[in-house]
């Protein structure tokens, strides 16, 4: 799938008192900054706008120092140019450090919004820098609380910035508030998926995760070496075994103070709300997330695409004219499940340039990138009838291009689209960048709580240009993660969210981006998973 992003990713990594790891640098064991841009090069896939770090250098004039720039990790961190790489990590060596990967849905493009945010200070509690995954759902009221302040101003559009000022307001005063005492406080003013890694001048430390869990963030550690990012495949590629990694409980934090790690709750955590798009489509394949790994994850999705199929045949299976092709690259496990299932061979008929890197040619809008993305191989497509697997359809537009160059450049006799996921209805305001039902092509064909009918199927398949289409049920994304609805965010696909600022954004929404009927009517049948105060 095309044109949809993730906010961000975090890491972090700490170099604790006591014997020196098998995992630390082997020059020197307290250099474990050197680590933090291959842990980062990990969880890439979670943004490829900028990439920073911040080290803790104690003895040096500077305790915390911040690298960090616009580009993807290679080309921030010079990876590409070893003596350059290494002259980087020398004069940035430290025995902490955290770290981050951005995609902007709030803030723009320029350096001076990629993370981590640093702020001075000469109290050296109050000297800080952090790291945010998330977006926060209240991010206008919150705004316009600081800025009603007459002496207070706000340099950037972005909520990490409104977030470093939160932080710093809990900080000041001649009383040195505890790290667990600062979360609890910040779980009282943010709405919203909230995962940061913080680091002070002192050297503490914290990775925290917001009590309703929306974002992933695993933990490790072994001997004395700590280690955290947004995805275990990081921590595992490290060198942790895998059963030192694990999930960062929803409203817990790994607080490392006074030499010592310990796990602590910082805010009652009653309800879940784990992002479903994280794993079908955000995360790495590799990863577990919350005990379920991707993969399976994936894997059962097909499964179930082919258990529909098996249902309600739309084209026949056992012609020899039939073929599944998968979308690059995160909807292959998918597809490759549905044809072992359906006995169907799985062939990969487009081929992703994964050379492009980030482009910015002038003119190009999503059509022309759509098409310098995928080159279609009339070899595998020509005279065959396509099951065509997608991980989630969004605004349509690399779809349409998709079918049309599967018929006219690979010469494909039938083009049916097979979605592993419902229908987006709604938007996401909890870090993807998909902020309005306008943007969005299901809602001109279905409102949140309609019953997805194959007439409406149709509609939306005579729209792409397909033969036909159909879509994965609600309720087959709880079985595929294997966790209860009660526990997942599906609010994109049927407009429930977890939170009260969610949920009236989307009420503004619906009132000037209305669907289907444009009736600017509430879809909220049943109560929120939970609310965030």
């Amino acid at each position: 799938m095309a044109d949809l992003y993730h906010e961000c990713g975090i890491a972090a990594i700490y170099h604790l008192p006591g014997e020196t790891s098998r995992l630390a640098p082997k020059k020197d064991p307290n250099q474990v900054s050197r680590h933090m841009p291959r842990l980062l090069l990990e969880i890439q896939n979670r943004g490829q706008l900028a990439a920073g770090m911040t080290v803790y250098r104690p003895g040096h004039a500077r305790l915390l120092d911040t690298y960090k720039d616009v580009g993807t990790v290679t080309e921030v961190f010079n990876l590409n140019q070893q003596n350059e790489a290494t002259k980087l990590m020398d004069q940035y060596e430290g025995l902490a450090a955290i770290g981050h990967v951005r995609y902007a849905t709030c803030g723009g493009d320029d350096r001076g919004n990629a993370q981590p945010f640093e702020r001075h200070h000469i109290e050296k509690h109050k000297w800080f820098a952090f790291g945010f995954n998330g977006q926060l759902a209240n991010y206008k009221e919150l705004k316009e609380e600081i800025l009603s302040q007459p002496n207070f101003h706000l340099a950037r559009d972005t909520d990490t910035e409104v977030l470093m000022h939160i932080i710093s307001q809990l900080l000041s005063g001649d009383r040195q508030p505890t790290l667990l005492e600062v979360l609890s406080h910040l779980s009282e003013r943010l709405d919203g998926a909230w995962n940061v890694v913080f680091m002070n001048a002192l050297g503490e430390m914290f990775a925290a995760r917001d009590p309703l869990g929306i974002r992933p963030l695993c933990y490790a550690v072994e001997g004395s070496l700590f280690a955290c990012a947004s995805e275990s495949v990081a921590l595992a590629n490290l060198g942790f075994k895998q059963e030192s990694i694990r999930n960062v409980p929803p409203g817990h934090a790994v607080l490392s103070q006074n030499g010592k790690l310990e796990v602590k709750q910082f805010v009652a955590s009653p309800s879940r709300a784990h992002c479903f798009f994280e794993w079908i489509y955000f995360a790495n394949v590799a990863s577990t997330l919350d005990d379920r790994s991707v993969y399976l994850t994936r894997k059962q999705l097909g499964e179930e695409l082919a258990r529909q199929e098996r249902n309600n045949p739309v084209c026949p299976l056992d012609d020899g004219d039939t073929i599944v092709v998968p979308v690059p690259d995160t909807a292959k496990a998918a597809a490759d499940s549905m044809a072992y299932t359906l006995r169907v061979p799985c062939l990969e008929g487009l081929i992703r340039n994964r050379y492009m890197g980030r482009t910015f040619i002038e003119g190009t809008n999503r059509e022309d990138k759509a098409r310098m993305k995928y080159t279609p191989l009339p070899e595998v497509l020509a005279g065959k009838r396509i099951l065509l697997v997608e991980d989630t359809i969004v605004r349509s537009t690399t779809m349409k291009v998709l079918i049309s160059q599967l018929r006219e450049r690979g010469h494909a006799k039938e083009v049916h689209v097979r979605v592993a996921c419902p229908p987006i209805v709604a938007p996401c305001f909890y870090g993807i960048d998909m902020s309005t039902t306008g943007q969005l092509f299901a809602p001109r064909f279905l409102e949140p709580g309609e019953d997805l009918t194959p007439e409406i199927e149709q509609e939306m398949a005579n729209a792409i240009g397909a033969d036909s289409l159909r879509y994965l049920s609600r309720g087959a994304i709880a079985r595929s993660i294997e966790l209860p609805v009660s526990s997942l965010c599906q609010a994109c696909v049927d407009g429930r969210y977890p939170t009260e600022a969610g949920r009236k954004l989307y009420e503004e929404d619906i009132s000037t981006n209305c669907g289907k009927g444009c009736s600017g009517t509430r879809v909220f049948d049943t109560p929120l998973v939970a609310t965030v105060k």
